[in-house]
């Protein structure tokens, strides 16, 4: 496979710090509009008191998103990345603004009917999130480990970002006539600009930077067919040859293989996000107990300081020192983690809201710190297109775990008043 470009070889490393910025933002664009879904969950079960909407929208999310993760994960060699990632972050920016539609056509009425649209919406949501999250790690698998964890941590700080939003909007409407309402308009729109500005930076910025040309073009010689047309949006043309693609796809490991020599890391992180999503969010806003003093906004602070600890754990591993890197250790931090079943199960029932507060941040603390640690370790050793299927696969456990997790999560309705 040859390799032609139009304005000059690119530099290695020029244009690091701006593509992890970018890698940053699209991060958050992966995750903001769910996140946002999250963060107004107040509003939602003021509307639909009955309906358990944290938990019924969550489990409406996670089928699409596990469902089209697989089929994408199974066929990702012949899925072209540019139009995989654009049509995830434009059904992002539609759903996102067909939410904020709804409402504003409903007058912030309940009902199972606008319920069932607000459903259908998640439903969109869950597609993106399968298209853009694993098509963003398995392209940024093959470059250097900063830019996933740059992209690892925009995704935790669409969470923090969302909290803190939500929070001022909480207090900047809540003594208005129909204040929660306007509150939460407010915070759908800004999800919606955000949505737009992702889809203008992978389409024009990305694909031009110099060390992002670099990596795909490394990847495209050893093989992969997925980033042609990225390739050709940054001003690089591929002339393949017939032969050479035979032998490269002959050479690459199949996903069965990647799978069998990586299963430890897939199931751990199948296990993290199997406890996270077991207790966040559900739980908190429905099985924290009647202990607290902070009324409507107990929710959402421990919703903020989840969100918070989980954006500033997926920068811990930049420091080599604090990197778990261990196969075995990672599996025993991620075991250990279900200690926080019990813990959280006592405290709501015994404890204080000082100490749920503590427990919450911690249940962040390790859910990012953990999910840099893998994902920035496994597709070590591999080449460019291996590295993109694993991405793939890792991402679609991820999903499973989530899922699983979501399901879950309504075991602690068992013995609750809270029950249809």
């Amino acid at each position: 496979m040859t390799i032609a470009e139009t304005s000059g070889s690119p530099t290695r490393l020029q244009g690091k710090y701006g593509a992890m910025v970018v890698c940053w933002i699209l991060g958050l664009g992966s995750l903001v509009s769910w996140n946002s879904m999250l963060t107004i969950g107040d509003y939602y079960y003021n509307l639909f008191p009955k309906y358990h909407p944290s938990r019924v929208l969550t489990l409406v999310y996670q089928p699409f998103a596990l469902g089209t993760m697989a089929i994408l994960a199974y066929n990702e060699s012949k899925i072209d990345t540019r139009q995989r990632n654009l049509t995830g972050y434009i059904l992002f920016f539609i759903s996102t603004f067909a939410l904020l539609v709804l409402d504003l056509a409903t007058s912030g009425k309940g009902g199972i009917g606008n319920f069932i649209g607000i459903c259908i919406i998640v439903a969109a949501f869950g597609v993106a999130d399968a298209h853009v999250q694993g098509g963003m790690v398995g392209d940024l698998s093959f470059m250097c480990p900063e830019f996933i964890q740059s992209f690892l941590a925009g995704l935790a700080a669409s969470g923090a970002l969302t909290s803190a939003l939500r929070l001022i909007t909480k207090a900047a409407f809540e003594k208005l006539n129909n204040g929660l309402r306007k509150g939460t308009m407010l915070f759908l729109a800004i999800s919606t600009f955000f949505e737009f500005l992702c889809i203008l930076l992978y389409a024009f910025i990305f694909p031009k930077l110099p060390i992002v040309k670099y990596y795909r073009s490394k990847a495209a010689s050893e093989g992969s067919k997925t980033v042609s047309a990225d390739l050709a949006a940054g001003g690089i043309y591929m002339e393949a040859t017939q032969g050479a693609e035979d032998d490269d796809e002959q050479q690459r490991l199949s996903n069965k293989q990647l799978f069998n020599q990586n299963i430890d890391y897939a199931l751990d992180l199948y296990l993290i996000y199997v406890l996270t999503l077991s207790i966040f969010p559900g739980f908190l806003y429905e099985n924290t107990g009647s202990h607290h003093k902070l009324g409507s906004w107990y929710a959402l602070v421990l919703i903020a300081m989840y969100n918070l600890f989980d954006l500033i754990s997926r920068y811990i591993p930049l420091v080599e020192c604090l990197k778990i890197k261990s196969r075995k250790g990672l599996m025993i931090a991620i075991l250990s983690r279900f200690l926080l079943i019990p813990a959280f199960y006592f405290t709501a029932k015994y404890g204080g809201q000082g100490w749920m507060i503590m427990l919450t941040s911690f249940l962040g603390l390790t859910n990012g710190h953990l999910t840099v640690c893998v994902l920035t370790e496994a597709p070590k050793g591999y080449k460019g297109p291996e590295q993109n299927a694993l991405g793939n696969l890792l991402v679609l456990f991820l999903l499973a775990g989530i899922f699983s997790g979501v399901a879950l999560d309504w075991l602690w309705l068992i013995g609750s008043k809270q029950q249809f």
